[in-house]
């Protein structure tokens, strides 16, 4: 029986090895995928009808900008999309027919009023001191609209270039709006950089940084959504399953120790370019989201800490440590599929990149709980032949009064 029950043991443990190792394989696959595949302009698709023949990602305030030129009458026609946006801010896009920058551009202007309906209108901007005024441009503008919805403002609008160049200076920018009246925008920060030149042929831009900020949103969301999202779940699994299996002492520490070790250091190493992301757009703030990467990056600190100070298994203190390492842990665990999520609904990628992450979560459940039943049984099934293994041989039926051994009783 002990035979046959350490077999199945060792057949468990190198099913859920093979798992573990299936789930990893397929969590890293994601990655390198997902590393590429961030929203931009060319993978989004308009709710409207209106579709756009060229886009491009611009590299400050969340924002992407859609077009289509015809170059024999100079009409330019434009969806400028600002995201990560809430009802109380407005948003505008601006072409500077003169010069670069601020001074001297032509805005599209768009917010959403108290009573709950969109305003887009143009406004021309003489000076920096502007509070963005109604008036006309020194171009003609049709078809102008906005749209509120997914925390993302985007305005439409025909425009009739008066030059015949094909390049032209743009700014964006966004700011807040007091009842129905917009507000100065911040003056650090990436409000200050969202400018560049446009080719609106080529769809070149002069803002190099742009694909830059683009890669540096993209490394972050990896790095957390592969450390803290997949690699604490499956140290956690390992921790919790594999121990049940005696061949699988004490590889399995080790294996748990190592798994949640990579996870703390890519996770901080994702926790530091989000604290430089947000430095960089310090006009733009998701504080749930950034106030739950400080927390998770305390408890696996003090996880970390917790393995340097663990006491030994017969330490009087040592059933409190694992009150508190399991807390934590699961703590840690819980938070940082949250924290992904709202990530996935800050950087808006492909919906089959959330579905994918989806789907990992939902593998790693779905083994933790067949595994939990399957540890379960092997954990009672062992105590019921350890407890019949300690029983005197008369109970069992192998000797004793009424067992094929016992002794007959002679006649005197």
């Amino acid at each position: 029986m002990r035979r046959c029950m350490r077999t199945n043991a060792d057949g468990g443990a190198a099913t859920m090895a093979r798992m573990l190792e299936l789930v990893l394989s397929l969590s890293v696959l994601m990655s390198m995928i997902f590393s590429s595949t961030a929203q931009s302009c060319k993978s989004y698709a308009l709710s409207s009808n209106k579709t756009f023949r060229a886009c491009n990602d611009l590299p400050y305030l969340n924002s992407y900008l859609h077009w289509n030129y015809d170059s024999s009458s100079n009409k330019l026609q434009i969806a400028y999309r600002h995201t990560g946006i809430t009802s109380s801010r407005w948003v505008a896009w601006a072409i500077n027919p003169t010069s670069t920058g601020m001074a001297g551009s032509q805005a599209l202007v768009a917010y959403q009023q108290t009573d709950g309906t969109m305003r887009a209108y143009t406004s021309p901007i003489s000076s920096y001191q502007t509070s963005l005024q109604e008036g006309k441009l020194s171009f003609d503008v049709s078809d102008l609209s906005a749209t509120l919805a997914n925390n993302e403002i985007i305005i439409f609008a025909t425009i009739g270039l008066s030059n015949t160049s094909t390049t032209v200076n743009h700014v964006w920018q966004d700011g807040a709006v007091s009842g129905n009246a917009t507000q100065v925008h911040a003056t650090s920060g990436a409000n200050v950089q969202s400018m560049g030149t446009l080719n609106l042929l080529s769809g070149e831009s002069s803002s190099t940084g742009g694909n830059d900020r683009i890669r540096k949103r993209n490394i972050h969301g990896v790095l957390n959504a592969v450390s803290w999202g997949i690699l604490m779940p499956i140290g956690a699994l390992i921790a919790r399953y594999l121990k049940a299996f005696k061949s699988a002492d004490p590889a399995w520490f080790y294996l748990h120790v190592g798994c949640q070790s990579i996870a703390y250091i890519v996770g901080v190493a994702g926790w530091g370019t989000g604290l430089k992301l947000g430095s960089e757009s310090a006009s733009i703030q998701y504080d749930a989201h950034r106030t739950i990467g400080i927390i998770l990056f305390c408890l696996g600190t003090l996880q970390v800490f917790a393995l340097l100070l663990r006491p030994k298994p017969d330490h009087k203190y040592r059933f409190y440590w694992n009150i508190y390492h399991h807390l934590v842990g699961y703590s840690v665990i819980i938070l940082s599929i949250i924290n992904i999520f709202k990530g996935f609904s800050i950087l808006n990628p492909d919906k089959k990149w959330k579905n994918a992450y989806i789907g990992v979560i939902a593998a790693l459940s779905f083994n933790a709980v067949w595994l939990e039943g399957y540890t379960w049984y092997l954990v009672v099934k062992r105590k019921r032949s350890e407890i019949a293994g300690k029983m005197p041989h008369g109970m069992n039926g192998s000797n004793g009064v009424n067992g094929f051994g016992a002794r007959q009783r002679q006649g005197v």
